[in-house]
């Protein structure tokens, strides 16, 4: 069964390039109870990130070396971890880059570091510390071959678990929880992203996007998340 890791045991890498940011957030973070680890560069983020195998990554869009957006790429190819992408414009453009490559928040400069530190807890609520059990619990929700299990955040479809990160699940799990119900935008922006989230509702569409990439045999023609033209999407049981 997957448990909550207390605090203390949480390591976050800070990736930016700036000292100042980097030893700020580090006191925020630590004064918290997290462990941090630092990087410099998108090298060096990559190493740390291996190295020491963090439970959330706050990276920097612009980075030497090798920019956020393809550290971002690279570990996706590999891992799950949550990521939180800063950066210091503010161009809807990045912010729809950065969801498509598979970070989970966007926060941009200049911000303030309690912010930060929220939207940090907020992503590590909904993420499992310890590894999936080998079985789906009772309150699993079920829709023929696609299988839900909110407890241990976990989706498998004909068996084989689905690499979701934490808001892909989040909407997944909301959208299923009410099967058949159409959801403008607006609304999913507002249930799915708790906190107060300054994003638009293209944020939405990126996520619907990628969720029928993973899911839906073909996403031209989904399966299971419809789109209701002129009104928003719905989850098809």
């Amino acid at each position: 069964m997957k448990v909550e890791m207390p605090t203390a045991q949480r390591r976050i890498l800070v990736v930016d390039d700036e000292t100042s940011i980097r030893d700020v957030l580090t006191r925020y973070l630590e004064r918290e109870g997290y462990r941090v680890e630092v990087a410099a560069d998108g090298p060096g983020a990559l190493q740390s990130a291996s190295a020491a195998q963090p439970d959330l990554i706050v990276l920097d869009l612009m980075l030497p070396g090798l920019d956020g957006l393809e550290v971002c790429r690279r570990l996706r190819l590999s891992s799950a971890v949550p990521i939180i992408m800063l950066t210091a414009r503010d161009e809807e453009a990045d912010k729809l880059i950065g969801f498509t490559t598979g970070a989970d928040d966007y926060l941009t400069k200049p911000f303030s570091p309690a912010e930060l530190v929220l939207r940090v807890k907020a992503v590590l609520r909904r993420v499992a510390a310890a590894s999936a059990p080998a079985h789906m619990p009772e309150d699993t929700l079920r829709f023929g071959a696609l299988a839900i299990a909110l407890a241990f955040r976990r989706v498998e479809l004909a068996g084989r678990e689905m690499d979701l990160t934490a808001k892909e699940f989040d909407l997944l799990h909301f959208m299923a929880r009410h099967p058949g119900h159409v959801f403008t935008r607006n609304q999913l922006l507002n249930q799915v992203w708790d906190y107060d989230y300054y994003g638009d509702v293209s944020t939405v569409t990126v996520h619907i996007s990628r969720l029928r990439e993973k899911l839906e045999p073909d996403p031209a023609h989904p399966r299971y998340i419809k789109t209701v033209w002129g009104v928003g999407y719905k989850f098809e049981p």
